[in-house]
């Protein structure tokens, strides 16, 4: 079998044409900044989509998170002094199993990240695991919960939990724009919530995200803030820290331009999921699960090996070894051959407690606080969720460009390893 010509990529921008049309215009009217028609539409189309009533375009997901949990740090703690982040020294629940980026803005507002477990049959956050975490902290009052892959998990689930806590919910839909939970929008469940349009996401502008609200305070509070928090005055009058996050009016245009094919997008993603699952249903492997009652946009297509079919595999915090078995395989193996094929592949997120700088932090599990255990990963008894999922399990390519005959040969590659 020969390498593929052109390398295939986990995920890549999708371009129509469209969205020329609206740089264009930023560029034609001289709106080349973070104010125009742009911003002002993706804006509303981001609320409206998302079944929220206002949307504010920052410069990142990470950005939106961030103001997100400023303002809800100062809701629940009253306005800090300006060398203090607005949850200092304060517990937060946080999902372990996601990109780092969900839970670093608590960090940068002083708080202390305590992760809550994955649970397996959703690869989300554990409801279970959270209720277990309220009952050790019952002071907690926010939790940052993801939703992984745009594979929604129970965040209807967490959001009654946190309700009935009186916790606020931060709910981080980067990779789950267009997905649902018996209907309502992923990015509708948290008292805040953020998106994405990063490079490889569902749609993209390149960079920038939103965040989503239902109150009015909290838009009219997040723009402020993300334009260094100036105030009404004819010169720069400045009484509390603001930041360099709103969204570019030239950003803005290629969102508005892709933001009508996102159920095609979706549509795309999930064809590429179903051959997936259809062309490995007799492997000892399993695909993302589909939570009952949910629809995922299917950003991320990505397998498990089954236990008992997983070869020994180590690894440290920078590298990874297996022993090949006739029959068995792992993710090191299967990841490394497609590389070799020119295709690209990635683990699944390595969970929050066990990286480095967070490896002290506290860990709940459904049976109450736990550590890793182990930084081998060999997949079996006395592993967490979450670490027995990045053990297990990889992202396969993903790219809605990729042709069917291009995923037969990744399919043929991953079997390959099987053998």
């Amino acid at each position: 079998m020969e390498a593929f010509e052109k390398k295939l990529w986990l995920a890549t921008p999708t371009m129509h044409g469209e969205e020329m049309k609206y740089v264009q215009e930023a560029y034609d009217t001289n709106w080349m900044s973070t104010v125009g028609e742009n911003i002002n539409e993706v804006e509303r189309i981001a609320a409206e989509k998302a079944e929220m009533k206002y949307a504010v375009g920052l410069s990142c997901c990470t950005a939106a998170l961030h103001l997100a949990v400023k303002h809800a740090g100062e809701t629940l703690y009253g306005k800090p002094a300006i060398s203090h982040g607005a949850l200092e020294g304060k517990r937060v629940f946080c999902s372990d199993m996601t990109f780092d980026a969900t839970l670093n803005p608590v960090v940068y507002e002083g708080g202390i990240p305590v992760f809550v477990d994955t649970e397996e049959s959703s690869w989300n956050m554990d409801p279970v695991a959270l209720e277990k975490a309220f009952q050790m902290y019952p002071d907690v009052k926010l939790v940052v919960s993801a939703e992984l892959y745009g594979f929604p998990g129970r965040m209807d689930i967490i959001k009654e939990i946190c309700e009935k806590h009186g916790a606020l919910l931060i709910e981080d839909a980067a990779e789950a724009m267009g997905a649902t939970i018996h209907g309502k929008q992923c990015g509708s469940f948290g008292d805040y919530s953020a998106i994405s349009y990063n490079g490889n996401k569902i749609i993209t502008g390149s960079s920038g995200g939103c965040l989503l609200t239902n109150a009015i305070e909290v838009a009219n509070k997040a723009r402020k803030w993300s334009t260094q928090s100036r105030e009404n005055a004819p010169w720069y009058q400045h009484e509390e820290v603001g930041y360099n996050y709103r969204m570019s009016n030239v950003i803005a245009g290629v969102i508005r331009g892709q933001y009508p094919y996102l159920e095609e997008h979706i549509a795309r993603k999930k064809a590429i999921y179903e051959r997936y699952e259809k062309a490995f249903s007799d492997l000892p492997a399993k695909m993302n699960p589909v939570v009952e009652g949910t629809e995922p946009n299917y950003w991320l297509s990505a397998m498990i090996v089954d236990r008992d079919a997983m070869c020994q595999q180590v690894r440290d915090d920078s590298k990874a070894l297996y022993r090949k078995e006739a029959g068995k395989t792992c993710p090191t193996e299967i990841l490394e051959t497609l590389a070799k094929y020119n295709a690209e592949g990635r683990p699944l997120w390595k969970p929050m407690h066990m990286q480095p700088m967070y490896r002290m932090h506290e860990f709940v599990t459904r049976e109450g606080s736990g550590r890793c255990k182990t930084n081998a990963y060999i997949a079996g008894e006395g592993m967490d969720v979450g670490a027995d999922l990045f053990a297990r399990g990889l992202c396969l390519p993903s790219d809605i460009k990729m042709t069917a005959q291009e995923q037969d040969k990744v399919i043929e590659i991953v079997r390959s390893c099987f053998q």
